[in-house]
């Protein structure tokens, strides 16, 4: 009962809160993701501790992300994301390897070891698949080129830091058994997608046709289908969020899929809120306060180099250039996928707290400063102009 009442009580706390600070940051033309992380900083263990167990409101937050690689999957049809994929490889491989050079250098210019600039220059290769989605209007994921083109480079991004995360875990294990896992996960990958093509053919579709009149239905289905993919994507050693994409993608060619979207924006937008207090609540301010100067230089860097270095390459591709910088743009922060790689890292040992809390404080200064520059320049859902504010 305590457990109950204490969720209870987070979820007020988050959500009261996170609706006084969004009145304020609308008023102050900021954008409402850096009020729900302010929240998270000033009621989290480092603030005011009002909120104590952070771990419970992660594993919670964990969901939207769920979610939002779901609906990412619903709104995107296999064969165009085969095609985009193809065109977007280029440009993925080299932009993650001049940030990856840049974030090593960054860390070594601060007395950082070698595998800690590594891990470093890793993570800040990857832009945040939250924030570029959040920002990006339905009308542009849909039918426009620079929204695929987004979707398909953060999906690159997301396979290469997956990549990283099973080195770090394979580090974390005896007797080497990181080649073994590995392979094991290239299996399953391939198993989970054909369990998925299988089952939706012979058993979902046939079930949502039949029953597509109840709203109800549907909205439960969607749910069930999403979280049992995801918990056999879990048991098969691939990650929750990948599961949820496969998901969604089997889905994407049917008819139902935009009502599906749709009925779910607001379940993935609870989540969401949770999520971005809790990377404010996570954070150690005695720590931070060691790590504050190095911080703010990686960020600054990526949020400079990021924009410009995806623009050359992209209007070289044959892109328009103000396009190619508004895509840059949306792609100029360092992804949550690094403060996953961050914590991941820390409890193998293979990087030190300050090195670990250097990505992470980089991270969400990026967050903060690529969302507000996002929101006051590009048409997104959340900007407070109405010339920008596009669904």
């Amino acid at each position: 009962m305590q457990e109950t009442d204490s969720l209870i009580f987070y979820i007020f706390i988050i959500f009261a809160g996170s609706a006084v600070l969004a009145t304020l940051a609308l008023y102050a033309r900021q954008a409402l993701l850096v009020a729900y992380i302010v929240l998270g900083i000033a009621l989290g263990p480092a603030g005011l501790a009002v909120v104590s167990n952070t771990q419970l409101v992660t594993s919670i937050a964990d969901i939207g992300i769920i979610f939002l690689l779901f609906l990412l999957g619903l709104n995107l049809q296999p064969q165009d994301l085969l095609r985009m994929l193809r065109k977007s490889t280029l440009v993925t491989f080299i932009s993650s390897i001049v940030f990856g050079i840049f974030g090593f250098g960054v860390g070594h210019f601060f007395g950082f070891t070698v595998s800690e600039n590594l891990l470093i220059g890793a993570s800040v290769m990857f832009s945040s698949t939250i924030i570029a989605l959040k920002l990006l209007p339905t009308t542009v994921l849909h039918h426009k080129h620079a929204g695929e083109m987004i979707v398909s480079i953060l999906l690159l991004q997301d396979l290469i830091a997956i990549v990283v995360l099973l080195m770090l875990e394979g580090f974390s294990k005896q007797g080497g058994s990181s080649w073994v896992d590995a392979f094991v996960l290239a299996f399953n990958l391939p198993l989970l997608i054909g369990f998925a093509v299988t089952f939706q053919r012979y058993v979902l579709s046939k079930l949502i046709r039949r029953f597509d009149k109840i709203q109800e239905y549907i909205f439960l289905m969607a749910i069930g289908w999403c979280l049992s993919m995801a918990e056999l994507a879990g048991v098969l050693g691939l990650s929750h969020e990948i599961g949820a994409f496969v998901a969604g993608i089997v889905l994407a060619s049917g008819v139902i899929a935009r009502f599906i979207a749709e009925s779910l924006k607001p379940l993935r937008d609870f989540f969401l809120v949770i999520f971005f207090f809790s990377l404010g609540a996570k954070l150690n301010l005695l720590v931070l306060y060691t790590i504050l100067i190095p911080a703010f230089i990686l960020a600054a860097v990526m949020l400079w180099v990021k924009p410009y270095v995806f623009k050359g390459v992209l209007v070289r591709l044959g892109e328009e250039d103000a396009l190619s910088f508004e895509m840059g743009c949306r792609l100029g922060q360092i992804s949550e996928f690094s403060l996953l790689i961050a914590v991941v890292a820390l409890e193998s040992k293979v990087i030190s707290d300050s090195a670990s809390y250097l990505i992470q404080t980089a991270t969400i200064l990026t967050f903060i400063a690529s969302s507000y520059f996002i929101v006051q320049n590009y048409p997104t859902p959340i900007a407070v102009s109405d010339r920008l504010r596009r669904d």
